[in-house]
């Protein structure tokens, strides 16, 4: 087995994201939870290689801080970016996008979402395997 195929451990306190939401296997840990003051949540999510979640869009923006491994965020229209530890993407309220990881490593990165009050995602459909793959081009 070569250690690609090998499974990794959940990340410790994480839970599995929903699958209606997700292709591929994706863990959720929230840091910080609805309620608070702020009006704000914060999740550290990972992705396995080939996961993404589906196209969606959060009323009040959000904003992704990559902390592991290798990932895209894809804007519906445009190319997608390949993203790396230490960078951000600051994500326009309404915009219809995915993230994920590539075909070959884990990715994890924060998920802040503002203004949480007016919502916190409007899910849409499942990113393709050809909308995937052109995101390797």
């Amino acid at each position: 087995m070569s250690y690609q195929e090998q499974p990794l451990p959940a990340p410790q306190g994480a839970t599995q994201a929903p699958a209606a939401n997700f292709t591929g296997l994706a863990w959720v840990k929230m840091l910080v939870g609805a309620g608070n003051p702020t009006d704000c949540t914060v999740g550290e999510v990972t992705f396995e290689a080939g996961a993404r979640n589906n196209w969606h869009s959060h009323p009040s923006g959000q904003i992704l801080v990559v902390t592991a491994g290798a990932g895209y965020y894809q804007e519906q229209g445009q190319p997608a970016r390949l993203l790396h530890p230490g960078e951000a993407v600051s994500i326009a309220p309404g915009v219809v996008h995915w993230h994920g990881a590539t075909a070959s490593s884990r990715f994890t990165h924060l998920a802040i979402n503002p203004g949480i009050s007016q919502g916190v995602a409007t899910w849409g459909a499942p990113v393709t395997e050809a909308e995937y793959q052109a995101a390797h081009a």
